[in-house]
């Protein structure tokens, strides 16, 4: 695809007594990285939260891969390969790696849950990604960096083309944000 895998033309968002967001044009392209960059109340929150489905737009249009969508929840947006990471992580401690990122899509032998596929799926998974987490470690024994990776190994499980990150280096380490920006490169090159 040639022109942008996302076009935002005239976005406005408004809640009671305030405008969020009023006019907002956006183009994202594969492989591209932008960021948004503003003051508190700019609208960053509120736009990212409408390109994942959590927000409905009140005025303007989206276009993802050609044709116009409404976006009306984020399991809509991550069927369509748009993935959000919020700032707060939203993983569960005392599972694994593998039981978090396939949290409710569990592989199964028969009417059983297969451990054994879970992690030979993951382990697949974050080998792609060139991300080093056993599949079988407790995600509250992982760093808030490793942490974050799993977030993103369990957005990108879903296919993600367009992944959102709500302020991804704002609890890191500057050696987390320089893995974390590796990361970003190696998602860049693959085209998301």
């Amino acid at each position: 695809m040639s022109g942008p895998i996302l076009r935002v033309e005239g976005i406005s968002k408004g809640f009671p007594g305030v405008q969020a967001l009023k006019d907002v044009h956006l183009e994202v392209r594969a492989g591209e990285v932008l960021v948004l960059v503003g003051e508190n109340g700019a609208g960053k929150s509120t736009l990212m939260k409408i390109l994942s489905g959590i927000y409905t737009k009140d005025e303007g249009t989206i276009t993802f891969e050609g044709q116009e969508v409404e976006l009306t929840s984020p399991l809509q947006a991550q069927e369509l390969g748009i993935t959000i990471i919020h700032q707060e992580l939203n993983l569960m401690p005392d599972l694994t790696v593998a039981q978090n990122i396939y949290v409710g899509r569990e592989p199964t032998t028969g009417p059983f849950l297969s451990e054994r596929k879970l992690n030979r799926q993951t382990a697949e998974l974050l080998q792609r990604l060139d991300i080093h987490l056993d599949p079988r470690q407790r995600v509250g024994e992982l760093t808030v960096a490793e942490q974050q990776m799993v977030e993103i190994a369990k957005a990108l499980s879903f296919n993600a083309k367009i992944l959102i990150m709500d302020e991804p280096t704002s609890a890191l380490t500057d050696s987390e944000v320089e893995t974390l920006f590796v990361l970003i490169e190696q998602l860049k090159a693959r085209g998301t």
